[in-house]
Order: structure tokens, then C-alpha cells, then sequence
């Protein structure tokens, strides 16, 4: 659909407003980036998150094995998978989050990875063998592993780790719908990237997502009203389950072209609210992914019967427009998105990746998105989520600092992070206690170990950090921030 034509009012104001965000926007580049080199760290960062026994080509070297009988209280094997953070605890929604996320940069911006690819994949099988191990019983999902308080009250190495390592499970009596359909949804996803390469493997995450989304459907409920005091406030569902069911229905239909579930989606768009939030996207909000992830095939000329998905995915991108107010979204004074809440580069980097992918759908059926008395093209979207990485995160910002450890002269050298702030196994034989590690947590001094790859919470709205441990909002990494930054990186690797 082409836009409507511009009063002369209206194409004044659209000028101004461009104008405006083209000043905000398209300051002189300090210096080239090194993509390909900032690709490689971020899917580097996974492996220093890797929890359980180590492989012999780990190549971050200062980590070791550790919490080698989790899930043993309960009698199954939880070992494997990532720490979430700059803590010891393994979240099973965040954790599934990230994996979707990376399966998603794969099928979307593998052919641009080039000798990363392999590496991505291993991350993404990583956290599919614990997803797996997760599932394995029906009709429960064990969605976390560790006391978050008693992990919380403790600076330890995961290597000395000697907290609760308590495990917490959904089940037919106590539902969980949105940690169980994102976990459906990573299943799926990384089947995709597993259909050529290990067939077999692929089946198996195909039909466990089945499975996992099933039971999350027929036990409706949020996680955090069943498991209250153990996820709560740390992972809790504020957005309510319903966008993770339309999510994990939306990767089952793309992976397995069923009908059963095109019609699962067309039947509960309005019951499961499709279009709420739509400018909303991260581990306890699926909206704005949704319907971008569903869009594609409107695009594509194939699914007309979707259209509407394709609406509120337009509404998304005009959001997100420098020059056109959104309550819930606004800009720094050196051009940075910026939502209300911590870890602000979770944002930053998810809707970063939403604007790329979209403006690829984009370009391959012709179309712009119209806003308002204005068209974004998909060039601009491309543009603004470059600048979010290149001008920012990588160094062209007020500081002149890398947000990524690791790459760029000035980059965090304090952030909230065990492993890294701690001297390592290999420099430090003799266990350190849970309130030993204190004065390192207190200390001035930079980390000992370079969590290489890892991307930090960033800077609050006025452009300023703190690279201090203590203010964990602007310097813990996750998981969640690094996984859609790979495929973001993995284009820009190809077209700088």
C-alpha cells in the first residue's frame, strides 16, 4: 500500500522531524568498525556463561567445570546450559529466550556468519541439550535451577558455588504457559537450524516443541503466580502468558508448516491479544516479534490470511521512529533507544534485530511501511539499527567507549560479573567463599578475567556509566542482550 500524498503542512513537519533525527542519527562516524571481530566476541561471551562440564574446545580458558549435579536433589540431570547473568543461577525463560533469539539470527543471518556460523551453532545446541534434559518428563518442565537469594547473597566463582541449588518445575497442578511456550518456541526454532545439519536431532527438537506446546495450551497459567517466591522479581511474567503461546504456535507453524497451527494463530490473535504492546520485545514480552516473525509470509505474498499481524508489525516499526513520539519510547541525547526498566541494551539490541529482520522482508517484496503523512523505507530501518550498534554499543557515543568487553581501546572493565571479577581457578587454586569474594566485588580494581564478547546494560539516558560493579542495571551482561547483537553483527560482517 503507498502512502498517502503530503499536505504541504505535513511534508514541513515530516521534514523537521527527519531533519531532526538525521542530526541525532548520522553524526560523522569516528572510525571504521571491525564487524567480522565484534561478530566473533559476541557468540565468544556464551561460551564464558557455560554452565556444567566444560568441552576440551572451550576456548574460554579461564572458566572450569562447575554445578556438576544440578537437578540431583530432584533426581534428574540438569547439568549444562548458561548462568543468565553475572550470577550462578540458570533461568530457564531467559534461557530459552536467548536460544530462540540465536536460532533466529542463524536462519535469518547464518549465510552472513561466515567461519562464526559453526561456533553459533554449538551455542545454540548448548542450550537445546539442557532444554532437552528440561523436558525430557512429560508433562513438566523443570524451568530453573538455584535459589536466586542465596545465590544473590554470595560473590562466588561457579567453580566453589556451594548455594541451594533448589530445582523449580511446572507441571499439570502448577502451569507455567509462558516459560513452557518459550521454550516450545526455542525448540522449534533451533529445529530449523538443525534440519540439514543433524537430521535426526532436528526431529527431536521438533517433537518435544510439539509436546512442551501442547502442554503448555491445555495448562494455561503464568509461571510466576505458581512459582511466585522463587522467580519473583528476578524473572517474573509481568506481560501475562499469552503472547508466549502466539509465539511458540507462530515457530511451530514455521517449523513444521502444519495447518493446525496457521489456524491456532488465526483462531486466538484477538483471544491472546496479538496486538497488545506491540512496541514491547524481550524475554517476557513477545508482542513486536510475533508479528514481525509472522509478517514475513504476509510479505511473501503466501498468507493474506495474516494480514493483520503485518498491520500491528507497521505500527511496531513507526514506534520506534526518531521523530514520531511514543510515550514508551524515547532517544538519548547521543542517539541511544531508551526504555524505562534495567539492562536497557536487552532493548536495544531485541528491537535493533526486529528492525533488520524486517526491513530484509521488506526489501525482498518491494514494500516501505507507511507512518503517518511519512514512509520508513527499508534502508532507514537498516540505518537506525546500524547506528544503535555501530554509533553506539560499538564506541561512536558521548564516552567513546565499547559497551562490548573487549573490543575497541575503552571498553567495561568492572562489570557485575562472578566469574570475571574473581581471580580464576588456574591463579587462585584455594576455594573462595561465599563472603570472601565480598572485597573483590568492592574493589576499585578491574576484573581479572576478560568476559570477552559480553555486552553490558549500558548507559542510563543521559549518555553516563558508571563502570562500577555495585550498579548492576547499567554493568551485568546476559545472555538475552548478546543473543540478537550475533545476528545483527553477522549482517553488518557483510554489508558494512
Amino acid at each position: 500500500m503507498a502512502p498517502k500524498p503530503l499536505t504541504f503542512p505535513g511534508i514541513f513537519l515530516a521534514l523537521l522531524a527527519f531533519s531532526f533525527s538525521l542530526l541525532l542519527f548520522c553524526r560523522p562516524i569516528i572510525g571504521g568498525h571491525d564487524y567480522p571481530d565484534a561478530l566473533r566476541k559476541s557468540i565468544l561471551f556464551f561460551e564464558g556463561q557455560r554452565s556444567g562440564r566444560l568441552p576440551p574446545e572451550q576456548r574460554v580458558k579461564w572458566r572450569r567445570d562447575s554445578a556438576l549435579h544440578d537437578g540431583s536433589t530432584a533426581g534428574v540431570d540438569l547439568t549444562g546450559g548458561y548462568y543468565d547473568a553475572g550470577d550462578n543461577m540458570k533461568f530457564g525463560f531467559p534461557m530459552a529466550f536467548t536460544t530462540t533469539l540465536l536460532a533466529w539470527s542463524i536462519i535469518d543471518f547464518g549465510r552472513n556468519m561466515g567461519p562464526e556460523l559453526k561456533n553459533t551453532v554449538k551455542a545454540v545446541k548448548w542450550s537445546t541439550d539442557y532444554l532437552l534434559k528440561a523436558t525430557e518428563k512429560p508433562g513438566v518442565v523443570y524451568v530453573q535451577v538455584g535459589d536466586a537469594y542465596s545465590d544473590h547473597s554470595c560473590w562466588e566463582r561457579p567453580e566453589d558455588m556451594d548455594t541451594l541449588r533448589t530445582v523449580y518445575k511446572i507441571d499439570n497442578a502448577h502451569p507455567g504457559s509462558d516459560v513452557a511456550g518459550e521454550t516450545a518456541a526455542a525448540l522449534a526454532a533451533a529445529s530449523i537450524v538443525f534440519r540439514k545439519r543433524d537430521p535426526a536431532y532436528s526431529r527431536l527438537l521438533l517433537n518435544r516443541a510439539i509436546r512442551v506446546f501442547n502442554f503448555a495450551d491445555k495448562h494455561r497459567g503464568a509461571y510466576s503466580s505458581s512459582l511466585h517466591s522463587a522467580v519473583c522479581p528476578f524473572y517474573c511474567d509481568v506481560n501475562g502468558y499469552q503472547d508466549e503461546l502466539l509465539w511458540g504456535a507462530a515457530w511451530l507453524h514455521k517449523a513444521s508448516r502444519k495447518l493446525v497451527y496457521r489456524e491456532y494463530i488465526v483462531k486466538n490473535e484477538v483471544v491472546l491479544r496479538a496486538g497488545d504492546t506491540i512496541n514491547e520485545f524481550g524475554w517476557d514480552n513477545k508482542h513486536a516479534g510475533i508479528n514481525v516473525l509472522i509478517s514475513k509470509e504476509v510479505l511473501m505474498g503466501k498468507a493474506d490470511y495474516f494480514e493483520s499481524f503485518k498491520q500491528n508489525a507497521d505500527g511496531f516499526i513507526c514506534s520506534l521512529l526518531p521523530g514520531i513520539s511514543h510515550p514508551q519510547v524515547q532517544y538519548s541525547p547521543g542517539g541511544l533507544m531508551f526504555k524505562a526498566g534495567g539492562s536497557n541494551m536487552q532493548h536495544v539490541t531485541s528491537l535493533s534485530f526486529l528492525l533488520l529482520a524486517y526491513s530484509n522482508y521488506l526489501s525482498h517484496a518491494n514494500k516501505v511501511v507507511p507512518c503517518g503523512e511519512t514512509s520508513a523505507s527499508p534502508a532507514l530501518l537498516k540505518h537506525l539499527a546500524k547506528r544503535q550498534v555501530v554509533d553506539y554499543i560499538l564506541g561512536d557515543n558521548p564516552l567513546r567507549m565499547s559497551y562490548m568487553v573487549g573490543y575497541g581501546a575503552r571498553f567495561p572493565r568492572r562489570i557485575h560479573h562472578r566469574g570475571s571479577s574473581l581471580p580464576s581457578v588456574a591463579a587462585h587454586p584455594a576455594r573462595i567463599g561465599c563472603k570472601a569474594g565480598t572485597r573483590y566485588y568492592l574493589s576499585p580494581n578491574p576484573n581479572p578475567n576478560l568476559l570477552v564478547g559480553a555486552v553490558v546494560g549500558g548507559p542510563n539516558v543521559s549518555d553516563a556509566f558508571p563502570d562500577s560493579r555495585p550498579y548492576f542495571q547499567e554493568s551485568e551482561p546476559t545472555t538475552y542482550i548478546n543473543a540478537p547483537l550475533v545476528g545483527l553483527l553477522a549482517f553488518f560482517s557483510a554489508h558494512p
